[in-house]
C-alpha cells in the first residue's frame, strides 16, 4: 500500500517548525515532506524552469532549517512564512536571470568580449574588503570578536569560546547574530549609490 503524504493543521506545522528551530532533524524531515512540494510549485510557477525551481526549493528548505528559530507565529502561519521565503527566493532568481540576460544581450549587440582584468579585480577585492571592515566595525564588540576569531583567526567555535571565556552556545549565537547583522549592513552598503 502506498504511503500517504503527511498533512497537518496549521498549529501542528508551527509546532514542527518550532522544533526545527531547536535543531530537531526529525521534525525538519516532516516539515520538508509537507512543504517541499508546495515550495517547488511556487518556484516552478514563477521560474517556468524545473531545474531552477528545484534549486530554489533546496535553497528555501536550507533557509528554513537555518532560520526556523526566527519564525514568529504572531506574524502569520508557518506555511505562509515558508511560502514567503519561497516566493522571495524565486523572484530573486528571476531578477538575477533577467539581469544576466540583458547584460549578455547588450554585450552581444556591441560585440564586446570581456577579458578578465587583473587590476580591476584587485581594486574590486580591495573595495569589498574595505566594506567588510567598515561593517565589522559597526557590530557589537562580542559579535565582532567572535567573527574575527572564527573567520579571520581560523579558530573553531570551541576555541573561540575558550579564547573569549564564554560558553560555546554564546559564541555560536554571537557568530550567527553577527553574520546576520553583517549581511544586513553589507546589503545596505551595497544599496547606496557610489
Amino acid at each position: 500500500m502506498p504511503q500517504r503524504k503527511q498533512e497537518w493543521g496549521p498549529a501542528s506545522l508551527e509546532d514542527h517548525l518550532a522544533a526545527v528551530g531547536r535543531g530537531d532533524a526529525t521534525a525538519f524531515a516532516q516539515v520538508y515532506e509537507v512543504v517541499a512540494p508546495r515550495v517547488l510549485g511556487v518556484a516552478h510557477r514563477l521560474l517556468r524552469d524545473v531545474h531552477q525551481a528545484e534549486e530554489v526549493t533546496q535553497e528555501v528548505l536550507l533557509q528554513v532549517w537555518q532560520t526556523a528559530s526566527r519564525f514568529d507565529p504572531a506574524r502569520g502561519s508557518a506555511l505562509a512564512w515558508v511560502m514567503t521565503l519561497a516566493h522571495g527566493r524565486a523572484v530573486d532568481r528571476v531578477r538575477s536571470s533577467e539581469a544576466t540576460r540583458r547584460r549578455d544581450l547588450a554585450d552581444a549587440r556591441l560585440g564586446v568580449v570581456r577579458e578578465h582584468d587583473v587590476t580591476v579585480a584587485a581594486v574590486q577585492a580591495a573595495l569589498d574588503a574595505a566594506e567588510v571592515r567598515r561593517a565589522l566595525a559597526a557590530l557589537p564588540v562580542g559579535q565582532r570578536q567572535a567573527l574575527e576569531l572564527a573567520y579571520f583567526g581560523g579558530h573553531t567555535h570551541r576555541e573561540v569560546a575558550g579564547l573569549l571565556g564564554v560558553p560555546l552556545g554564546t559564541v555560536k549565537g554571537r557568530i550567527r547574530d553577527g553574520l546576520l547583522r553583517l549581511r544586513g549592513l553589507l546589503e545596505v552598503e551595497l544599496a547606496q549609490p557610489a
